[in-house]
């Protein structure tokens, strides 16, 4: 019935089914099920959509490979990173390396790069400033 809701709402009613995921599923009505609608709201265009999509069920659910491509979404949306549930939690080596390609080729061109890609980017340590045990 999820699905049906979503597949036949308009932009209001399929934000309100995103945002009653993470509820449903800590009521342990869902599991991963509902992941198809976390897919199709992130294949829009829609910043509503992706921003409820990226949210604690996302951050329970999608495969890191998926997450990280909607983090960039994200990011090209100009969604805040702030909305991006599990972000802390979910960050790793290669988002970062996503968010630095990104960041070089925003500033290659002339463009500003978002306060909130350059803050993340200059909180994560790189090689070069880890401590020499701590570098892989």
């Amino acid at each position: 019935m999820l699905t049906e809701l979503y597949a036949s709402g308009d932009a209001a009613e399929r934000l309100a089914v995103l945002r009653a995921l993470p509820v449903l599923d800590a009521a342990g009505h869902l599991g991963p099920r509902a992941t198809p609608l976390i897919e199709d709201a992130l294949r829009t265009n829609d910043a509503r959509l992706v921003t409820a999509a990226i949210g604690p069920y996302a951050a329970r659910h999608l495969g890191q490979g998926q997450w990280r491509q909607a983090v960039l979404k994200c990011v090209f949306l100009g969604v805040p990173l702030d909305a991006v549930a599990g972000i802390d939690r979910r960050g790793d080596p290669e988002l970062t390396r996503m968010l630095a390609a990104f960041a070089e080729e925003r500033t290659a061109a002339g463009r500003a790069v978002p306060d909130d890609v350059r803050e993340r980017l200059d909180q994560t340590p790189t090689p070069d400033t880890l401590p020499a045990g701590a570098r892989a």
